[in-house]
């Protein structure tokens, strides 16, 4: 076999490097844009137009690339995208978007929810656990670190920029259904290509959120012309960024990247998160913010490079949870 021309040699590294940047800082970035998006827009509500409107350009582009038969799927596969969409969006991604709404002290600053979701990849290993599995015992140190970090983050102190106990607990009740969505999508029989289950899980999610809003009457009385402009530009940013660019980069990156240099966006994407919303909303890093939230990243790290070798397909699964936001 002929050798590769140097040029496409050389450019793989870089392709590699930036598709995984995109996943840095756009999936790191989803928790401040749905604070911006939620200062001025029902929640639910724009939760359920971001999945809505990125699903239907995903399944245009789809359609447009392969053909009028490239979003087929059986009944079983349909159920099983809309139980995984059910779980990461509509619940997952939901309680985030009710966690980081609502006036100071009471909504979650969107750095320590970025922190909370990152227990995912430690929620699924207790899963795994529970369901018969018996991971490493590295695995059950950073498991236990990891929620240790949880706990010194929303360990009430009184002090400034400690997480509000039950916007804590909302957004740790959303990594939990992440994780059983993460969980059942690697057992059941989902769609065989992801942007296709990417598809399905996207409408059903959306659906969900839709009939919660109206259910919590977040329509009621709403005029869009009361939204402001930057809700509408996070909006906007949140369906291209957050739901097509970043998760069409991290696809890319599990076919072309090993999976122990993907699996970093589990403990990257937090630090983004914090980092941004000090720097563009003065989002308070405390002491408190900063030692939990370097437990928890030190836990997921353990975990991550402890598990990358065994499980890639577990990887996979996670890294698809954390986008709606995640991510």
């Amino acid at each position: 076999m002929s050798s590769p021309p140097a040029s496409a040699t050389s450019a793989r590294p870089a392709l590699i490097w930036t598709a995984l940047i995109l996943v840095y800082v756009l999936w790191g970035s989803t928790y401040l844009g749905i604070r911006i998006a939620v200062e001025s827009l029902p929640p639910l509500a724009s939760a359920a137009t971001r999945f809505a409107a990125a699903g239907l350009v995903l399944a245009a582009v789809l359609r447009w690339r392969r053909g009028p038969g490239a979003l087929r799927v059986d009944r079983g596969q349909l159920g099983s995208a809309a139980l995984v969409g059910f779980l990461l969006l509509a619940s997952g991604n939901g309680l985030v978007v009710l966690a980081e709404s609502g006036p100071p002290g009471v909504a979650v600053p969107s750095g320590i929810a970025a922190l909370l979701v990152a227990t995912v990849p430690l929620l699924v290993v207790v899963l795994r656990t529970a369901t018969g599995d018996r991971p490493r015992g590295w695995t059950f140190a950073g498991v236990t670190l990891g929620f240790l970090g949880l706990v010194l983050l929303v360990l009430p102190t009184g002090g400034a920029g400690a997480a509000p106990l039950a916007g804590a607990l909302t957004v740790v009740a959303a990594a939990t259904c992440w994780s059983i969505g993460s969980f059942l999508s690697g057992r059941l029989r989902m769609p065989a290509d992801p942007f296709v289950a990417t598809v399905y899980e996207m409408f059903a999610g959306a659906a969900a959120l839709a009939v919660l809003a109206v259910g919590r009457g977040e329509l009621r009385g709403f005029s869009p012309a009361e939204v402001t402009t930057r809700s509408w530009l996070a909006l906007a940013y949140l369906m291209v960024a957050g739901s097509l660019v970043a998760f069409t980069a991290y696809v890319w990156l599990l076919a072309h990247a090993p999976i122990s240099l993907v699996a970093t966006y589990a403990y990257v994407n937090p630090v983004v998160a914090v980092g941004l919303g000090a720097l563009l909303v003065a989002e308070p890093v405390t002491a408190q913010v900063l030692l939990g939230g370097a437990v928890i990243v030190a836990g997921v790290a353990l975990v991550v490079s402890t598990e990358r070798p065994r499980r890639p397909v577990e990887g996979a699964a996670v890294g698809t949870a954390v986008e709606p936001a995640r991510r």
